[in-house]
Formats: C-alpha cells, sequence, structure tokens
C-alpha cells in the first residue's frame, strides 16, 4: 500500500476584495495510494490537468451566490473541474489507467466520489488539456458582440459564430489581444475597451445597425451600454459577469429597461446544464479542431504552486485564451 506525498492549494480564509496569493497556501501532506476497502463509490485520482477559471473567486466568498455543488471551506483544497488518470477505482463503471473529466481539487492525487466524475476521455489523438476548455446557436448574417473575446470561452464563441457566418466583434484589454482576436481568431473587428472613454460610442462605431447577439462574460458598464445598442428581439445569453466578482457592492446596471423596449431575451446558463448533449458537442467540435479551422489559445503554467498566482492574474487580465495547470504527466 504505497504512500506518496500529495501536494495541495488550500484557501487560507474566506476572500473580501480582490483575491491575493496569500489568500492561499501550498502544503505538502502524503496519501495511500489505494481505495478505502468496501468502498464502491469512490475513485482515486491522478490529476494531470486543472482548470483555473474566474467563477473559483465566487466560491471563496463566506456565503457564496452560486451553487456549483461544492465550494471553498478555509483550511480544505480549492475545488474545480479537471482532467485526472484513474489510480485505483471501487466503482466498477471506471478502472485504472481510464482518462476521465469531472471535479476533483487543487492538488497531485485525489480521493472522490464517483459521482463527482463527468465522463470518460474517449478522444486522446488532441491535448488532453483541451477537455479543461474547448471541449444559443447564431443565425448566419447577424451580428454578434463578445466580451473579454481573449478569454477561454470568448474566443471560441467569437469562431463559432464567424462558422455559422456571422459579423462578430470582440472586446479586450490590450492591443496584442485585439490584433490576435482579428489576425488569429478571424473576428471581423476587435477594440481594447481600455482606450474607449464612451463604450456606447465604440460599439456605435462597431454596430451602426445595432446587436442581435451579446454574449456577456463582463457585466457593469460594458453590459449598460451594449442593452442601449441592441436589436429588437436580440438576445443575451450570460455566461460571467468578471467585472463584479470581487466588488462588495455590484454595480447598478441603469438601462435594464430597454430589455422591455426592444424584447431582448437575456438568460444565464451553467455548463454543466449541457453536460448531456456533450457527445453531441464532440461530433461538432473535433472535426474542426483537426482540419484546423478551429484555433485555441491556452495560456499553461506548470505546477501547483503556479496555481494562486495564476488564478489571480486572471483578474488582471495576465491571461491570454483558457489558463490551465498543468499538474504531471500521463
Amino acid at each position: 500500500m504505497a504512500q506518496v506525498r500529495n501536494k495541495q492549494v488550500l484557501l487560507k480564509n474566506y476572500v473580501i476584495g480582490f483575491p491575493k496569493e496569500s489568500d492561499m497556501e501550498i502544503v505538502e501532506g502524503s496519501i495511500t495510494l489505494k481505495v478505502p476497502e468496501g468502498s464502491s463509490d469512490v475513485v482515486l485520482l491522478k490529476n494531470l490537468y486543472l482548470s483555473c477559471d474566474p467563477y473559483m473567486r465566487l466560491l471563496m466568498y463566506k456565503d457564496t451566490p452560486v451553487s456549483l455543488g461544492f465550494h471553498y471551506s478555509p483550511g480544505s483544497p480549492l475545488t474545480a473541474f479537471g482532467v485526472s488518470k484513474v489510480v485505483e477505482s471501487g466503482d466498477p463503471n471506471y478502472k485504472k489507467d481510464d482518462l476521465v473529466w469531472g471535479v476533483t481539487k487543487w492538488e497531485e492525487y485525489s480521493l472522490v466520489p464517483s459521482a463527482q466524475i463527468l465522463f470518460k476521455i474517449d478522444h486522446t489523438d488532441v491535448p488532453l488539456s483541451y477537455y479543461t476548455g474547448i471541449l444559443g446557436c447564431p443565425k448566419k448574417g447577424e451580428k454578434v458582440f463578445v466580451s473579454a473575446a481573449s478569454g477561454a470561452v470568448g474566443q471560441l464563441v467569437g469562431q463559432f459564430a464567424k462558422l455559422t457566418g456571422c459579423y462578430v466583434v470582440g472586446s479586450a484589454g490590450s492591443q496584442e489581444k485585439v490584433d490576435i482576436l482579428k489576425n488569429k481568431l478571424g473576428f471581423d473587428e476587435a477594440f481594447n475597451y481600455k482606450e474607449e472613454s464612451n463604450l456606447d460610442a465604440a460599439l456605435k462605431r462597431y454596430f451602426p445597425e445595432g446587436i442581435d447577439i451579446y454574449f456577456e462574460n463582463v457585466g457593469g458598464k460594458t453590459l449598460d451600454a451594449v442593452l442601449l445598442n441592441m436589436r429588437s428581439h436580440g438576445r443575451i445569453p450570460v455566461c460571467g459577469m468578471i467585472s463584479q466578482y470581487n466588488l462588495s457592492q455590484a454595480e447598478g446596471v441603469t438601462n435594464m429597461a430597454y430589455l422591455i423596449y426592444k424584447e431582448i431575451k437575456m438568460q444565464g446558463f451553467i455548463v454543466s446544464q449541457f453536460y448531456p448533449l456533450y457527445p453531441k458537442f464532440l461530433e461538432f467540435i473535433l472535426p474542426h479542431i483537426r482540419e484546423g479551422k478551429i484555433a485555441y489559445v491556452e495560456d499553461i503554467v506548470e505546477g501547483l504552486e503556479s496555481g494562486p498566482a495564476a488564478l489571480v492574474g486572471l483578474f488582471s487580465g495576465q491571461n491570454f485564451g483558457k489558463k490551465v495547470l498543468a499538474i504531471a504527466p500521463q
């Protein structure tokens, strides 16, 4: 019964305001590489890649405003989604060396309920790290605006819309990111929101006829300006509001009445609700990846000790693309 070291990232205290690296700590313990005797519903995992996402900040509040089926507690490892290899399983649905995607912890090895595994990974001809990110449809000719367009989600939303034949504009926080959106990812236009003193005027410049679909990643002032520029019967899928996560009091949005005036549909969603459709999504996306029709940008950092800085950096725009922690080779 081998016992090995198990490095972990723990939450030290609940967080107020912007997170700091010092809100987390790296500890090194040990774990026995054996499923407890008689356990038929747990799996021992070796974590390979961990997803690093802005929503994790919301779980650092004592009274978290979101429910993902898990939360954070001081003194315990952060919980997140990840790609893992099965070391040993008490559940007959999983066997040694299976590659899986599901809810795990920011540590080298995790003993988790098998119910937290969302699916086995069968396609290994694409990088395993892709399963932390890439892996509402717009109509041809519609005008689409994507905020935080250089992030893990935004980069793909814009490309999916382009594949459908839409006109797509993205906003990002630097000229370098703007250039990549236009020259690498195929957006029709992009702009640096930090250089725009009037977001309403900027949107009118890029969307003189209005916006059909706004993919919401930011919230606050951006949402307020977008509402003025939506077309009648426009749609706003709400994926995130990163500008609000660290505020003790969220910014007010003053133009909500335009939801009525323009009969706009605005709806939030959480990706876990769509996992039953995952096989269908793989049928759609894998050929595009293999044929190079989708460009996917990852920002990979090595090791659990890089985790706190990587997570904090999300809120100052230090990443481009999907932030991933590489924990171990297979």
